[in-house]
């Protein structure tokens, strides 16, 4: 008799099914673990743009003088930025002593639908989250991840 060598059908399908577990516990986390790093792009944009207004208003006293927008300060744009879109809008009154700047998630780049993901700040160094997937919203911080609260 000769020996035989190499894998039997059920070897390889034990395998298969093996490697098919694994893959249906880890992915979920991998996947998680993405979303979490392209957050990362929107609070640290907030944060530089909280601190350009900030050194915008030691320079003139105010954060804005015109009816949209916030002056001296560009917000990210692609291709600096990939994953938010960024907005800055003063509160009118008060002779303009306040702003609040917006990071919203944009279409199609693995973060779900446009505004799925709102991250704010403001004036008083005041962070919240607006919208987040799985999330009661809105928090009084920046949640980066699911379950996560302030």
């Amino acid at each position: 008799m000769k020996h035989r060598t190499g894998f039997t059908l059920i070897e390889v399908m034990i395998t298969v099914a093996i490697v098919a577990l694994l893959a249906t516990i880890a992915l979920p986390s991998y996947n998680e673990h993405v979303i979490r790093g392209k957050l990362t792009e929107a609070t640290s944009a907030l944060a530089d743009l909280r601190v350009k207004l900030e050194q915008y208003y030691q320079d003139n006293r105010h954060y804005s003088s015109t009816a949209t927008g916030c002056p001296g300060v560009a917000m990210p744009a692609a291709p600096a930025v990939k994953y938010f879109a960024f907005t800055c809008n003063w509160v009118a009154g008060n002779t303009n002593q306040f702003f609040t700047v917006t990071a919203s998630n944009v279409a199609n780049q693995g973060l779900g639908a446009a505004g799925s993901y709102v991250f704010t700040i403001n004036q008083a160094n005041v962070r919240a989250t607006t919208a987040f997937p799985g999330a009661t919203v809105p928090k009084t911080c920046w949640i980066s991840k699911k379950g996560e609260s302030c």
